[in-house]
């Protein structure tokens, strides 16, 4: 099922006016990073919401990209044009500090710091489960573009996924084996 077109469309034209076109990225810019990115997440199947947040993940920045976009004080714009579900993803995707999470997010009780706010909570199974499918789609981009990246980060990137198994579809994790096995020596 692919996003929602409308919010995928409304979505485009935000990251757009907001300079994603001009943000080099690898592979190019941020808003080609990003629309492969949410191809990735409809060819494993993803539902719409969950398409739509990958295409934007990087609104307010990430741990390891920190360039955004929009504040997360304008969470409301963002959920004007993608709905509360996909901007839900967005936001705990770019509020996650991944050192401290990581570790323990395939966890049932794992918590979950959120470097915005430094607070710590333990997010339900189902948004466990998109964060793991888009910081897949996300590393398994990068990887699949610039073999340095995979040269350098396939190894602990499979190692992170392996640990993330049980929150991944099968496609995600097929993937995952696939592209990353290919980077390890």
């Amino acid at each position: 099922m692919a996003a929602s077109p409308a919010a995928a469309d409304r979505a485009v034209v935000l990251l757009r006016e907001l300079g994603a076109a001009d943000i080099a990225h690898p592979g190019g810019t941020l808003v080609a990073h990003l629309q492969r990115v949410q191809g990735q997440l409809a060819v494993w199947g993803a539902r719409p919401a969950l398409q739509v947040a990958g295409l934007c993940h990087a609104f307010y920045g990430t741990d390891g990209f920190p360039t955004p976009l929009l504040s997360p004080d304008s969470r409301a714009e963002l959920v004007e044009v993608i709905g509360a579900e996909a901007e839900a993803i967005v936001y705990l995707y770019a509020s996650c500090d991944r050192k401290a999470t990581y570790p323990t997010l395939a966890d049932a009780d794992g918590a979950f710091r959120d470097r915005f706010t430094g607070r710590l909570h333990t997010p339900e199974p189902h948004l466990r489960r998109d964060f793991a499918e888009l910081s897949a789609a996300n590393e398994l981009d990068l990887a699949r573009i610039d073999s340095a990246f995979r040269e350098k980060w396939g190894a602990e990137l499979l190692a992170l996924f392996t640990r993330f198994r049980p929150l991944l579809s099968r496609p995600a994790w097929s993937d995952c084996r696939t592209v990353l096995a290919a980077g390890v020596r």
